[in-house]
């Protein structure tokens, strides 16, 4: 019998990080939590900015309480990077993706080159955080200008780990750098643009060696050595999918957290104008897969009003919120009028008002209206990716934080009149722990991993009530508003 090995997963989510421990064998997938820590961005003078020293040492304490293990892999969110001086010194705190600076942005770049072609290149949608427009943004800075090396998140705490340098290919997707076709640097784009690639380290791929923690780091966690450490599918998305317990090709997912990601697994990317208009995205994933996937603003609605609200208890909300009439006032929820923090039941009910539909006023009317609203984006993002790509879906898989609200999944299925398979809850976590399992050759391919996923996951079906003319509706109402 094989021997079980345990591998820790770094994963860092947008509020908070954890360092889980899975354990791994043929025929067993264990996961447990040694260590969960926040992530709290910090307004500065400046702007908004992460603490990433705070997110370091808590990967530290994490790695500490997750005792021996095989290997240590990293994912976290896209698109942020850090600055290293030619010492290989931080240049200061991180800008975080909601800060103000990328603000009108996006059409000075599009002057050079214009928004078809640059989705033409690169395949990403218009975001107006992507780190192109970041780049753009911070050029004639000080911090660029000393800059010798960009680290996106996962990277860089990779590099403090190891002393070691790359950049993870399923994350650097995400900069509107990476030619999708190729899976290699869109150097026409960047050149174009006045970007220098050269900031960038060598292109890693998921499953590659990343270095070997440093004495210093052993000795502050406790651990023996050598522990590797191993790329992973560094943006969590990428993790996530991995980790989507699905038997066969025809399905879709949603991944669901602080934002929703939903789409398909393709082959190849799609490029068109068309896919350009609708706001898809190309993401790479494992095996040469591309995420095929729109995002939609998640749960993220629902967290800044309970937040709003003196965080009430979330459970007796949804209950509420599940006797509130279906559909009486819906949202866009990818509209990017809800990506600021602040004020967020405020500006939900001025949507509704706006658009000219019943003005949701109570925390249960609200509620209802966000998770309508998310069904209603999913709906319409699981149809348009079908349409898009050619490829059908059977079944609708739900990953992530939002598997624990029942109402969501279950809205989501009556409004894509598909099933609904829930889980795992700690996906990107597990796809990171099965990424690190198969570079050791504990487990097979993609496929596999799926199967030993759906033999080892707690998982909820959840099947479409009452057809699906209401939910087109309501879709016909909000484009008409």
């Amino acid at each position: 019998m094989s021997a079980v090995k345990s591998y820790a997963a770094v994963d860092l989510g947008a509020s908070s990080g954890r360092v889980m421990v899975g354990r791994v064998g043929p025929d067993s997938l264990e996961l447990t939590e040694a260590h969960r820590f926040p992530n709290r961005p910090v307004r500065v003078p400046e702007g908004l900015r992460w603490d990433v020293l705070g997110l370091y040492a808590g990967v530290l304490d994490g790695l500490k309480a997750a005792g021996a293990v095989d290997s240590v892999g990293i994912d976290s969110w896209a698109v942020d990077y850090g600055l290293l001086d030619a010492d290989g010194a931080l240049l200061g705190n991180p800008v975080h993706y909601r800060d103000s600076r990328t603000d009108g942005i996006a059409e000075k770049v599009w002057a050079t080159v214009p928004a078809g072609e640059l989705y033409a290149a690169t395949g990403l949608q218009y975001a107006p955080f992507n780190t192109l427009y970041q780049l753009t943004a911070a050029r004639g800075s000080a911090q660029l200008a000393q800059a010798r090396r960009l680290l996106l998140i996962p990277d860089l705490l990779t590099y403090w780990l190891t002393g070691e340098q790359g950049t993870e290919l399923t994350n650097a997707s995400t900069t509107q750098l990476i030619d999708p076709r190729t899976r290699d640097w869109a150097h026409g784009v960047a050149e174009r643009l006045g970007i220098d690639l050269s900031l960038f380290a060598p292109l890693r791929r998921p499953g590659d060696a990343a270095g070997m923690l440093r004495p210093e780091v052993l000795e502050e966690t406790g651990l023996t050595g050598p522990v590797p450490v191993t790329a992973v599918g560094s943006h969590d998305t990428a993790s996530a999918v991995a980790a989507v317990p699905a038997d066969g090709e025809r399905f879709a997912y949603i991944c669901t957290g602080t934002w929703s990601l939903a789409g398909l697994e393709l082959d190849a990317p799609v490029l068109t104008e068309e896919s350009r208009a609708a706001n898809f995205t190309n993401e790479l994933g494992l095996d040469g897969t591309v995420r095929y996937l729109r995002n939609i603003m998640g749960l993220w609605l629902l967290q800044e009003c309970v937040r709003a609200w003196g965080q009430p208890d979330l459970g007796a909300l949804l209950l509420d919120a599940a006797k509130v009439p279906a559909l009486r006032s819906v949202v866009d929820a990818g509209d990017a009028a809800f990506l600021a923090p602040g004020r967020m039941p405020e500006r939900i009910a001025e949507a509704c008002r706006a658009s000219g539909q019943p003005v949701p006023a109570t925390p249960a009317e609200i509620t209802r209206c966000i998770l309508d609203s998310l069904a209603l984006a999913h709906r319409k993002a699981v149809e348009d990716a079908q349409r898009l790509s050619g490829q059908s879906a059977d079944v609708v898989h739900i990953v992530g934080g939002g598997t624990r609200n029942a109402l969501l999944c279950q809205l989501t299925a009556d409004a894509c009149g598909l099933p609904v398979v829930s889980g795992p809850t700690e996906a990107a976590a597990l796809g990171n722990v099965l990424v690190q399992a198969r570079a050791h050759g504990l487990v097979g391919d993609l496929a596999g991993t799926r199967r030993l996923l759906t033999r080892t996951q707690p998982l909820t079906r959840y099947e479409p009530r009452g057809g699906t003319q209401r939910w087109q509706a309501a879709q016909a109402r909000l484009a008409r508003g």
